[in-house]
């Protein structure tokens, strides 16, 4: 008995180191990949803001005012979201990595004003605080005991409410609520942080048994996705309040 009872214990081990294993490259493959997509964003945002010529097929470059293909730029990555949420289950992990790297770029295209607007060092400043931000957040996530799953609605309301919100503000232009909404999404967008990488460790945890290279490899592609969006929304409530405009 006490040989049967070692064995188990033996194979329990290697099972859970395994996993483990398969966790860290899981979670390596997360943040490589929104890394990749977040360096992709700012390439192409600051390859078009710094360009007069290529920022004003979007926007005015005087008065940074959209013109018709700037607010479709401005609302693509939206669509893109939602589309790729929808579409995830029909494609491959290639496809999905393909979307995603797509998606960065728009987001890119989207984001290309901040470069007019604010001095670089500004942006390079709060681009630093937030990936300290960030990193902490999404360190003591992966790592805590408490099981903070039913943040989940309570932050996904958050989100929707800012968003609506930044629509409204977008005819209104009053700073006192654009001060109200960038407070409020950065703390919403430092929990979804926390969140969001607490829930890509336990799915994946949840699914290892399966060892399902497809669904891993999409499911790694999403949990980029939602990490990116997190930093990328992040920073720009954090230039919003601490930004210095051109």
């Amino acid at each position: 008995m006490a040989d049967i009872n070692t064995i188990r214990t033996a194979a329990a081990g290697t099972r859970s180191a395994e996993i483990d294993a398969g966790l860290r490259a899981h979670m390596n493959k997360v943040y490589g990949t929104m890394s990749v997509g977040m360096l992709l964003t700012f390439l192409v945002a600051w390859a078009v803001g710094s360009n007069p010529d290529l920022l004003g097929i979007f926007r005015d470059p005087a008065t940074l005012q959209p013109n018709i293909l700037g607010w479709i730029v401005m609302f693509a990555p939206l669509g893109m979201v939602f589309a790729f949420g929808a579409a995830i289950n029909r494609l491959s992990a290639a496809g999905a990595q393909l979307f995603f790297y797509a998606f960065a770029a728009v987001m890119g295209l989207s984001l290309s004003w901040i470069f007019v607007a604010f001095t670089g060092m500004s942006i390079a400043q709060v681009f630093l605080i937030t990936s300290i931000a960030f990193a902490g957040l999404s360190l003591w996530g992966y790592t805590t005991k408490k099981d903070i799953s039913g943040w989940g609605s309570f932050l996904i309301m958050g989100v929707i409410g800012i968003l609506v919100a930044s629509i409204v503000n977008i005819f209104l232009q009053s700073p006192a609520i654009m001060f109200a909404v960038s407070i409020l999404g950065v703390l919403i967008f430092a929990g979804l942080t926390a969140y969001d990488t607490q829930k890509i460790k336990n799915d994946y945890i949840q699914h290892a048994a399966q060892m399902d290279s497809e669904w891993l490899g999409k499911a790694a592609i999403m949990g980029a996705l939602n990490l990116y969006l997190d930093f990328i929304n992040m920073f720009m409530f954090l230039l919003q309040l601490f930004g210095n405009r051109e």
